[in-house]
């Protein structure tokens, strides 16, 4: 077939020259895309140092009570999740090492929020989760920290005072997180 200068393409040999392309263009959209991808998928905001610590007291499922007394001494990871929350999932194996390596410190604790016992007991079950899971059934300790993303985590120092609200999924085994945690030891005015 000839073309003469000037004349559009036959359209077969454009979808051609456009299939041939289709790697190319994803290459570059991956490379222009994947800085996006690699950042961080949480927000860590400082608690505010003029609000009140909510008051946790509840029991854990294997029936021990948690308060902020029996806390009081020790650094403390409190993780408000879901079974449906698929950043939750994603989080808990982090989660669960931070928890087996620390050996309880921090002290690493899971709150459910409105689900049933049942259901959050086959859970932690099937996926191997050894951290306390407290159970919020009806959201109120949720509501009470202000929870309204899932994951939401909160950083409470020794002192008793809490320091960071991280929201979103977080690998709780990289450095980062590693600083947050043990920055918690150190004191402030």
């Amino acid at each position: 077939m000839l073309l003469s200068v000037g004349a559009a393409p036959p359209p077969q040999k454009t979808l051609q020259t456009f299939a041939a392309r289709v790697p190319l263009l994803q290459l570059k959209w991956l490379l222009l895309c994947l800085p996006l991808v690699a950042q961080a998928q949480f927000q860590k905001t400082p608690w505010p140092s003029t609000q009140a610590i909510p008051a946790i007291d509840l029991v854990d499922m294997q029936g021990q009570r948690w308060n902020n007394e029996r806390l009081k001494g020790h650094a403390v990871v409190l993780n408000f999740w879901a079974t449906w929350c698929a950043p939750c999932k994603e989080e808990m194996p982090s989660l669960q090492t931070l928890h087996e390596l620390g050996g309880g410190e921090p002290v690493v604790i899971g709150v459910n929020v409105r689900e049933t016992a049942s259901h959050v007991k086959r859970y932690v079950k099937t996926t191997g989760i050894g951290f306390p899971v407290l159970l919020d059934p009806q959201g109120e300790l949720a509501r009470r920290w202000g929870v309204t993303v899932y994951p939401t985590t909160f950083l409470i120092a020794p002192d008793g005072r809490v320091r960071w609200r991280i929201q979103g999924e977080v690998d709780w085994t990289a450095a980062e997180p590693d600083r947050w945690i043990t920055g918690l030891s150190q004191t402030r005015p």
